[in-house]
């Protein structure tokens, strides 16, 4: 299996979280987006303010590795227009996937059709655009039933209002690698919140990230069913390496 088709190598600090000045933290970026390069994988993700360089960098290479974003990241709670404004940014610096984190605060909140808004307005933009669109619903935040729900609603409202050729274009993810867990919780992909979304996504794909740190972890989502993983340890696990890194 070449396991790099399925790993989106990823890189989301800010200066401040990484502890880093500007530069330092931009000389990572170039780093991650030359190894995703270098070692073929399918995708980089990396911040919206990046993403301007790392088109450059790839265009300069020449090499198709595409780039991807994330979106109202990482709590998701920006009014619809600030989200769409954000990703319209991003498709005009040259990103292919459009990561955006779903208000699932809101949707616990109840507020079912601000949701379903926001759902239906970003993936439109994505597809008119011929874009990859991921909506990240933050298990770590969710009790079971709320994946399930969360992750249905997504599906219900993509399934209704798009065609069938654009619904491999639109995948549920499950985390940010940001959320703050107490007691020391996973705050990313488990394989029981897994398997709740690959339940109730389908027909729509699902992402993975956040806490897959070995080849075998990778492996075991994979033949769950999930079509891509997010990782910032992409190299160490495409070469059957343990990494400790936290996303």
């Amino acid at each position: 299996m070449n396991i790099k088709k399925y790993l989106d190598s990823t890189y989301l600090k800010t200066a401040e979280q990484a502890g880093l000045d500007e530069a330092s933290n931009v000389k990572i970026v170039k780093s991650f987006i030359q190894e995703a390069i270098d070692e073929g994988f399918k995708l980089i993700m990396i911040r919206p303010n990046m993403v301007l360089l790392a088109s450059q960098m790839v265009s300069d290479a020449g090499s198709n590795l595409q780039i991807g974003t994330v979106i109202d990241f990482p709590e998701g709670r920006s009014v619809i227009a600030g989200k769409l404004v954000e990703a319209e940014k991003a498709i005009q610096d040259g990103a292919d996937d459009l990561d955006f984190v779903c208000n699932y605060e809101a949707f616990k909140n109840g507020n079912i059709d601000l949701v379903k808004e926001e759902i239906l307005k970003g993936t439109q933009l994505g597809i008119e655009n011929n874009k990859v669109v991921k909506w990240i619903i933050e298990v770590a935040a969710l009790n079971d039933k709320q994946i399930i729900q969360l992750t249905a609603l997504i599906k219900n409202v993509v399934v209704s209002n798009f065609k069938e050729v654009h619904f491999a274009s639109v995948f549920v993810k499950s985390s940010t690698g940001f959320y703050k867990t107490e007691n020391g919780l996973p705050n990313g992909a488990t394989i029981p919140s897994i398997i709740l979304m690959l339940e109730n996504a389908t027909p729509l794909p699902v992402k993975a990230a956040g806490g897959v740190r070995t080849y075998d972890e990778a492996l075991a989502m994979i033949k769950l069913g999930v079509k891509r993983i997010g990782t910032s340890g992409a190299k160490a696990i495409s070469n059957g390496e343990n990494t400790n890194i936290g996303y």
